[in-house]
């Protein structure tokens, strides 16, 4: 599928705050990330096949603790999440070292784009990662410093709460008349999308991780693209 516009917007309104997801947008790990979960719940919680029926796409990194936890019968107090979180970041950071991973197609000039307008959008994260584990992952391939604000998967486990979230701290840095329709939101997954429309945010869904492009036009994103070359930084600015 092509780049364009699936629904023309009914507004015309200037982008002010561009949303990243991480994993399958930005960057492709080869499941160093859920690698990372399983081997942490053989260190930490003696779990020698820990349930690899989960899907981790779109998911918030605490919600999946959780259901790890309630199917292998661990507690869920905050102190097991601490314990799993704190083991799980270098457990992240020994994957991503001994895996063959690779930036989004298109991901650096589509970036370094926005940046380079005369008038630049705030750049920020809206990922179900921990911030450690986002730093992590994003430092690893050199692109953490690009973005200027962010929330992460554990203020908040549900993905529409940390969509609100972003468009309240967005206000914070770029004022309280922030409209909605001025933020949008980059993934791909369906979870991407419904949390941009959760706020009335537009959304720009990549069907190049893990939902295909069939699986998110069914959500009605404003556009849909197959990577990120297929991006043109005016198609969402105007």
């Amino acid at each position: 599928m092509c780049g364009c516009y699936l629904n023309s917007p009914k507004y015309h309104s200037v982008t002010r705050l561009v949303l990243f997801d991480i994993d399958g947008t930005l960057i492709h790990t080869h499941k160093a990330g859920v690698r990372a979960f399983i081997n942490t719940l053989r260190s930490e919680f003696d779990i020698d096949n820990p349930s690899q029926e989960i899907s981790f796409a779109g998911r918030t990194d605490k919600s999946l603790v959780r259901e790890f936890f309630t199917i292998h019968g661990i507690l869920a107090t905050e102190e097991n999440f601490s314990r799993f979180f704190e083991a799980y970041v270098f457990w992240l950071d020994y994957m991503l070292r001994r895996t063959q991973g690779e930036i989004g197609s298109g991901v650096d000039h589509f970036v370094n784009n926005l940046n380079s307008l005369k008038e630049p959008p705030l750049i920020g994260l809206l990922t179900g990662n921990i911030r450690l584990g986002a730093e992590i992952k994003l430092r690893h391939f050199y692109l953490w410093d690009y973005f200027k604000m962010g929330v992460f998967g554990d203020e908040n486990e549900c993905r529409d709460k940390l969509a609100a979230l972003a468009l309240e701290r967005g206000r914070d840095i770029l004022g309280p008349d922030l409209a909605p329709e001025e933020v949008i939101v980059i993934g791909d997954t369906v979870f991407d999308v419904k949390c941009a429309q959760s706020i009335g945010a537009r959304s720009l869904a990549i069907s190049s991780g893990a939902c295909t492009a069939e699986e998110l036009s069914e959500l009605n994103p404003t556009w849909l693209v197959p990577n990120m070359n297929k991006v043109q930084v005016r198609m969402i600015m105007e």
